[in-house]
């Protein structure tokens, strides 16, 4: 790419960024999101969080593994275990960490 056609894409992406995060704020409060919508997109950071954190610990060289040597991936969800039972963000680190760390030594 040269360097003019460099530029025209970053500043097609910025007005597109722009243009669709102004969406909402043009609108004011004329704009009034259906419940429906509003219940849905409460679910968003955590479908977010998992399309990103997922994909990166069932990923291995060679593919997606669910494999007892896939240590991230039984950590995660001991931590998800543990988030889910007692609702607390310290102990879901320690007790993945935990899981981790005894995966790798003896496994």
């Amino acid at each position: 790419m040269t360097a003019t056609q460099i530029w025209i894409a970053i500043i097609g992406m910025t007005f597109v960024t722009a243009v669709t995060r102004a969406m909402f704020l043009i609108g004011g409060e004329r704009t009034v999101l259906p419940e429906r919508v509003q219940r849905m997109l409460r679910y968003a950071p955590a479908a977010a969080l998992a399309a990103v954190v997922l994909p990166d610990v069932l990923a291995t060289p060679a593919g997606l593994s669910f494999a007892l040597s896939n240590h991230e991936f039984y950590a995660s969800l001991s931590g998800l275990a543990w988030f889910l039972w007692r609702r607390t963000m310290l102990g879901t680190i320690v007790v993945g960490m935990l899981v981790f760390t005894l995966l790798r030594l003896f496994i």
